[in-house]
């Protein structure tokens, strides 16, 4: 009886993955499918922390444009945000972070990121005037 439960339950999953054209399958598969620019995301990260702001932003950009899930989507739009603020460059620092707010309003930077003396301000006006 238990091996007809299984055979039931692979079956469901086969056929609600066999119907990914429709909306609430794709949403089924995309649970399980990592999205395009994640790769591409973790290179970023990776190359931030080490301070290859260069490449980083290269494969931050990417990954956006390959596409993220909403949380690292947010991630990647900060961290371009803080390579622009640290390049002199206000105004796609001000971009980036507007994008990381509308993802998810409810942004916050930590207290080392808050306490920047360039993007701090920044986000912190932007953070306001929403």
């Amino acid at each position: 009886m238990v091996r007809a439960g299984w055979a039931v339950g692979i079956g469901l999953i086969v056929a609600l993955l066999q119907g990914c054209a429709t909306e609430p399958g794709r949403a089924i598969q995309n649970l399980f499918t990592p999205p395009k620019g994640e790769a591409a995301f973790k290179t970023g990260l990776r190359q931030y922390e080490n301070g290859d702001y260069v490449d980083s932003q290269r494969s931050l950009q990417s990954a956006v444009e390959q596409g993220l899930r909403d949380g690292d989507r947010v991630s990647a739009h900060k961290h371009l945000a803080f390579i622009h603020c640290a390049s002199g460059r206000e105004r796609s620092c001000r971009d980036e972070f507007r994008k990381a707010l509308a993802v998810d309003p409810g942004l916050e930077l930590s207290a080392a990121e808050t306490g920047h003396p360039v993007w701090g301000p920044i986000f912190r006006s932007l953070k306001a005037g929403r």
